[in-house]
């Protein structure tokens, strides 16, 4: 099974993988809306880099996620 059929079959069925994606598309809209702008305040700089981190943690829980169902298909 590829990752992206992995993908598509969590998106149905695991209500983690779900809330992961959309709170990760939420950040990307922030950080694209924070970073289309010509100058930032400080608490903007700290705002973004802490949305980066954010976004990072949750795209490596949807990873660890991934893993383990291709694990969980590989055993059965």
């Amino acid at each position: 099974m590829r990752e992206q059929e992995i993908v598509e079959v969590l998106r149905v069925e695991n209500p983690e993988f779900q809330q992961l994606e959309q709170e990760h598309r939420a950040l990307e809209s922030r950080l694209s809306e924070l970073e289309s702008k010509h100058f930032l305040k400080p608490e903007e700089e700290m705002e973004i880099k802490l949305i980066k981190k954010q976004k990072l943690a949750k795209k490596d829980k949807m990873a660890m996620l991934i893993r383990q169902y291709k694990k969980t298909v590989l055993q059965n």
